[in-house]
């Protein structure tokens, strides 16, 4: 939990069960509701509101669903909505001036709800983004109750220690009457627009406690609300979330696209982030993010168009939950800075959308074997991996190298009939074979 920056080590043990009225209990995992979210086609879709419109961004959304759902997108997930701070502002989204209000600039609750029931209409869920670590620095709550917030020894309200972020306030998650009023504001959106769950920002920089609590009193209002924590610990996984981030397979996912490690370090961190994950449970697993496009696109990490789409098939394909970010269905070559509006043609690349769609299609068509045993190989540059399920599998190969390669296809399926589940036809699997750049398969039999 947060304290006072000059709280004793006492101060602190004695106060981090404040608020905990049967210590035992709150060691014990909250049951989450995993049936419906954990279902083998979940695919979700980030919208950065800012890159839709300069105005009437949620109208502008809503006109983009067909478009949305034919990626194979299951859940929206709108990055932050709410009134952005001005004072010390650097432009953040993240910076929330008022959690019952909405930025305006992307238009009113009606809007909000609208885009809502649309996307309903079309069989999607809504989660939108919450922030709940820290306030903009003109949130009532500094000067109405500057007890809500972490303080220096002067009792000056800070900006969070432990990140550089000027722009906000630190919320003191001690103080019992704030955490009531943030989960009293996280139940407005669910009971006035009907909204299916949240992205929680910086989950990990929140008290455990408090996510218990708060994720308990919001499945009152719904029991199969969707909570993904923006964390890699999966101890958050104890307080009723549904979904982890895949923090570090994306990093060495990157690493390994840029020559920093091999295949092998790769699957083993796949291995290690689902060490400790309970049963039924996934990570949310992304080739890019609103956080990564920020700093370089997906066509600058991966090596170009082709190579992008390598990274999301090998993404999408080995484990997890995909993300699809705003942006990265047209291949966009840049950098894209979430703090700042640029509207960028969602239309102006349909060839590279549409094949994005057909992998997420052959995402959802092998849900039968995907969460069957594992076998990986190592054969060069190509990743290649195996899921067999009873008398069915699916086989994975993905030529990361910009360049051709003959590769051997692993021994015990060389001579197998597949479907190439893209094309849609049977083949009989050679011996050896040529992958052309960044050329990938996926068979099914």
């Amino acid at each position: 939990m947060k304290k006072v920056i000059i709280a004793t080590l006492l101060f602190t043990m004695l106060h981090s069960c404040m608020g905990c009225s049967d210590s035992q209990s709150d060691m014990e995992p909250i049951p989450v509701p995993q049936e419906e979210y954990m279902a083998s086609d979940m695919v979700i879709y980030e919208a950065n509101p800012r890159i839709f419109a300069e105005e009437n961004a949620f109208s502008a959304i809503k006109a983009e669903l067909d478009r949305i759902q034919s990626l194979g997108t299951t859940v929206l997930w709108l990055m932050p909505v709410n009134e952005p701070g001005v004072l010390k502002s650097v432009n953040s989204p993240y910076c929330i001036k008022d959690y019952k209000k909405l930025n305006t600039r992307y238009g009113t609750k009606k809007d909000l709800k609208e885009l809502v029931d649309a996307a309903h209409a079309k069989g999607m869920k809504v989660i939108l983004d919450w922030v709940a670590n820290h306030t903009s620095w003109d949130n009532a709550w500094v000067t109405e109750h500057p007890d809500w917030y972490t303080q220096d020894a002067n009792g000056n309200v800070v900006q969070p220690q432990e990140q550089p972020w000027a722009d906000v306030a630190d919320l003191n998650f001690d103080n019992e009457i704030m955490q009531q009023a943030m989960i009293d504001a996280m139940k407005y959106w669910v009971t006035e627009i009907g909204i299916d769950g949240y992205r929680c920002d910086y989950a990990e920089g929140v008290p455990d406690a408090f996510w218990k609590k708060a994720i308990a009193e919001l499945r009152t209002l719904d029991n199969n609300l969707l909570m993904l924590a923006e964390g890699g610990k999966t101890s958050l996984m104890n307080n009723g979330f549904n979904l982890l981030y895949g923090w570090n397979f994306h990093s060495k996912l990157k690493d390994y696209y840029a020559g920093k490690c091999s295949l092998t370090d790769l699957y083993a961190m796949n291995t290690s982030e689902l060490e400790g994950m309970p049963k039924g449970t996934l990570r949310l697993r992304y080739s890019t993010n609103h956080d990564q496009a920020s700093e370089a696109s997906p066509i600058e990490c991966y090596g170009g168009e082709r190579g992008a789409m390598s990274a999301f098939v090998l993404t999408t394909m080995l484990e997890g939950i995909p993300l699809i970010y705003s942006s990265q269905e047209v291949a966009y070559p840049r950098s894209l800075n979430f703090f700042n509006y640029g509207v960028i043609d969602l239309k102006s690349n349909e060839v590279f959308a549409q094949e994005m769609a057909e992998i997420i299609r052959a995402y959802k068509a092998t849900s039968s074997v995907r969460g069957g045993e594992l076998e990986v190989y190592t054969t060069g540059d190509v990743a290649s991996f195996y899921r067999a399920a009873g008398s069915h599998g699916m086989l994975v190969m993905v030529n990361t190298a910009n360049e051709s390669v003959q590769v051997k296809v692993p021994m015990e399926h060389a001579g197998k009939t597949m479907t190439d589940v893209i094309a849609g036809v049977d083949v009989k699997l050679p011996t050896v074979m040529t992958m052309e750049p960044y050329q990938y398969f996926i068979y099914q039999q």
